[in-house]
């Protein structure tokens, strides 16, 4: 992934509040660090859940190596 893609992405979850930027001193040099907000943990749980069911339906009760299950 370019920066051109990822920073635009970064800024605009913090802008919607799924994110928070920090700024810390690391070796006399500025760095962001990007933590998830509340907001964030809960759009990222729900996003894993959907995830999970597309999988489950994608797969239709079969395990990756294409066994059956149930």
């Amino acid at each position: 992934m370019s920066p051109g893609t990822l920073y635009p992405a970064l800024h605009r979850l913090e802008r919607d509040g799924y994110l928070r930027r920090e700024a810390r001193v690391v070796y006399g040099r500025m760095r962001k660090y990007y933590v998830v907000t509340p907001k964030g943990g809960v759009a990222l749980l729900e996003a894993r859940h959907k995830i999970a069911e597309l999988v489950a339906e994608v797969m239709d009760g079969e395990t990756p190596n294409r066994e059956r299950i149930g």
